[in-house]
């Protein structure tokens, strides 16, 4: 038997749409106003639902119905899963998948199977919501449909022309219980055949769009004849507020316009302050001058502790500033080695200044060698000694006021 293979592609667009009402604040309205869930209906959703399926083939035209307990195939477990969307219009499209088992010592086209068999299948389908023609109740939804499918039978498939018929019954807003049975016509030979697929299980809306029934209509025009009365009660009260709001608001704005003057003045004079004190705190820190070392010598000479006592008395004069040490090498000597004897000398100078009293906390002490010669004395360029004794310095940097 020649076997036809038909590939489906199921495009579902879902228009999410429905009316949007006026929102009121319920408790600003009188008791026999409130808006309540009784007033409004649902127009459209989305829902999802899980369930069990069962399937039954009986012969090529479905005859037998409902046939018996041996023509009956189902898992013991949730086999069902279908996705859609109900419209205004009480259409609803959905996508239902599921799975089975053709089950050994079953019948199935009247033959009993000696082997179990797998069974899936993917459909979509379009349905009508009967309860529109005829009023709705709002809990029991009776519904016919028909759409296309395709179903495989251990792996072997075809598609199928499905009809549909069901019920819903709402059990809240949001949940149901879905009952229905679908006939399948199969468009091939081969495994799979014509057979039915019945099914129940539990649906969820969600997205749910609603709109005004009538009598939440009525209630709305009597609520809007409310609200424009109170709007005009408040309107009158409103007036006779604006012209002393009008006053206040003019007297506070002079009394803020005063106040933002009064506090830039206090901020401009505040700062330049600080600045004529940071400008003098700068200059006794420049006044102290640099200490410096002797040749290939990280020991503090006299002159040295001199200028570390004038640091550590500012320091002690503003206890709130921190500093940056940072000492230095002459040229001579490997870079290596310079900056080692650089970091004995920030280290002393740092110690001395700590038996002074002054907190390791407010000086950040670094050694940087050879790196920042205060001449031109650089490898290679003949210098007396006394302008290389420039460059073997401690000095320091006010970093934090």
């Amino acid at each position: 038997m020649q076997k036809n293979y038909i590939f489906f592609v199921l495009i579902f667009v879902i228009s999410v749409g429905g009316v949007t009402a006026q929102e009121y604040n319920n408790d600003e309205l009188p008791e026999e106003l409130k808006l309540t869930r009784q007033d409004t209906t649902i127009s459209s959703s989305n829902m999802v639902g899980l369930g069990f399926n069962m399937v039954m083939d009986t012969g090529e035209r479905l005859n037998n119905f409902p046939g018996s307990s041996e023509d009956w195939h189902a898992v013991p477990y949730p086999s069902r899963l279908s996705f859609g969307r109900n419209f205004r219009s009480g259409l609803a499209l959905e996508g239902i998948a599921a799975v089975n088992k053709f089950q050994e010592g079953k019948v199935v086209e009247n033959v009993v199977l000696t082997e179990d068999r797998s069974y899936f299948s993917i459909d979509s389908r379009l349905s009508y919501n009967i309860n529109r023609l005829f009023g709705r109740t709002g809990w029991f939804d009776p519904y016919v449909g028909a759409g296309l499918g395709y179903t495989t039978v251990e792996g072997e498939g075809n598609g199928t022309y499905n009809g549909v018929i069901g019920i819903r019954a709402w059990l809240s807003e949001r949940w149901g219980i879905d009952l229905n049975s679908s006939g399948k016509w199969s468009m091939g030979d081969g495994l799979v055949t014509n057979h039915m697929q019945h099914a129940a299980g539990v649906v969820y809306q969600f997205n749910i769009k609603k709109e005004w029934s009538k009598q939440g209509l009525d209630k709305i025009s009597k609520i809007e004849e409310y609200l424009r009365e109170q709007k005009r009660l408040q309107d009158s009260i409103t007036a006779a507020q604006l012209a002393e709001e009008e006053a206040r608001r003019l007297a506070e704005q002079l009394d803020r316009e005063r106040e933002a003057a009064e506090l830039a003045a206090a901020e401009k004079a505040k700062k330049e302050a600080e600045e004529k004190l940071k400008e003098t705190i700068r200059g006794k820190l420049d006044e102290a001058g640099f200490a410096y070392f002797g040749f290939d010598s990280s020991y503090l000479t006299s002159g040295a502790k001199e200028v570390l006592d004038l640091v550590a008395e500012f320091m002690n004069e503003y206890p709130s500033v921190t500093i940056e040490l940072t000492a230095h090498a002459d040229s001579r000597g490997t870079d290596q080695y310079n900056q080692w004897l650089s970091e004995r000398r920030a280290q002393r100078s740092l110690e001395y200044l700590i038996s002074k009293g002054i907190s390791a906390e407010r000086i950040n002490s670094i050694g940087k060698g050879e790196s920042e010669l205060r001449n031109d004395c650089e490898d290679g360029v003949p210098c007396p000694e006394t302008k290389h004794g420039e460059n073997r310095r401690s000095q320091f940097l006010l970093i934090n006021f």
